[in-house]
Parts: C-alpha cells; structure tokens; sequence
C-alpha cells in the first residue's frame, strides 16, 4: 500500500489518502480543501472507496460532504462522535467559523480486525483528545493511521470540552500503540509523520520527561 499525506485547511491538517495497488484508496480525516484532495486523486488516477475519520473534530471533517458526494461513497467513525458532524459546538468549530456535515453511513462500536470497503485492518478505540477517537491499523503493511492520539515529539489536547482526558489518552497510546513493532510508521493528524521506535524513545510524555 501507499499513502500520501495532503496538508489542508488554514491551521494545517493532515489528511491521507491509503492506496491499493489497484487504486482502490480510503480518504482519511479529509479536513477541507476538497480541490487540493480531488487534484491528488486525479492526478493519480485513483478510486475512492470510502471516507473513514479517526475523530470528528472540525479541522478532521471540512471536505467530508464533497468527497462523500463526489464519488458517492460511505463515511465510516466511531458512534460515540455520530452526532459531532451535525453540531457545531461538539465539532468545535463554533469557536471558529461554525459548520455541520451529513451524518456518517457507518457507526463503528466493535473493536479490533475489520474490513472497509475491501481493505483489512485493525481499529481501536483511544479516547481522551476526544470521545470517540479511532486509530486504524495496518499491521501487515507496518503503518497507521492515528489522528490527534499522538504527534512527533508531542500528544492531543486534552483540554478541550466533551470527553478530553489526559490519563485515558496516555493509556490508550500505550495499550495500542506503543505495542506495535518499532518500526511501524506512525501517520498523526498534524505535523510530521514519526515510528513506534522514535516516540518511544524521544517523546516526552512516553519517555518519562513530562508526566
């Protein structure tokens, strides 16, 4: 698989695009710029299957409804966060410029091995930047998909309203994904791409230094 990283919106975001060798690609966390996400995909003549978010927070869901509408396919998230995408404060972007999607198609509540529109994967649930954040592993291909749990060198917020909580997160990070291989490349939703072995070993909140 191959995954390509599009920087959106005014404070930058990262969202994905998961490639199989016959184009088939899930569009994560498509937080605006849908033009910038739509050229990425026709410049490499890829087939979208499926919308899937780590969190519904507003800078991961601004160009949701065009992708979904554009190439008519399902928007899969956590149900803990179903009604995010209708309410601006939930979303947070009532503290900005307010907004609302379309509900999600596909409320995930199970845990652990799944398969989204023909691709396999692992998905577990690690709250604490928000109720309902996901991380969607791809363990045979040695890389996930984690949102807002955990940056290069850094971790979410955990001061934000509805459900935010420091201890919950660092014990999802630790319980999900500092027990993946070293080398497993890490995909977060802002900033730079990092390892299991780099974030063991230098971040902060995981090494010891900031408790």
């Amino acid at each position: 698989m191959e995954v390509i990283k599009i920087e959106t919106g005014m404070h930058p975001e990262n969202a994905y695009l998961v490639i199989k060798e016959n184009k088939e690609t899930l569009v994560v966390d498509p937080g605006a710029d849908f033009n910038k996400i739509e050229k990425v995909i026709v410049e490499n003549e890829l087939k979208p299957v499926a919308v899937v978010l780590t969190h519904a927070h507003y800078d991961h869901i601004g160009a949701v409804d065009k992708v979904r509408h554009t190439y008519h396919i399902p928007v899969f998230m956590h149900q803990l966060e179903a009604d995010f995408l209708t309410d601006a404060s939930k979303n947070l972007s009532i503290y900005h410029m307010p907004f609302t999607v379309e509900k999600a198609d596909v409320l995930l509540s199970k845990m652990g091995k799944i398969t989204i529109e023909g691709f396999n994967c692992r998905i577990e649930h690690v709250p604490g930047h928000s109720p309902g954040s996901i991380v969607y592993l791809f363990e045979d291909e040695g890389f996930a998909v984690i949102g807002d749990t955990l940056f290069k060198g850094g971790c979410g917020r955990t001061d934000l309203p509805y459900s935010s909580n420091h201890t919950e997160l660092m014990n999802g990070i630790n319980a999900h994904l500092m027990t993946l291989p070293d080398d497993t490349v890490l995909y977060s939703g802002h900033g730079d791409t990092t390892t299991v072995r780099y974030e063991r070993q230098y971040n902060p909140y995981l090494n010891g230094v900031t408790r």
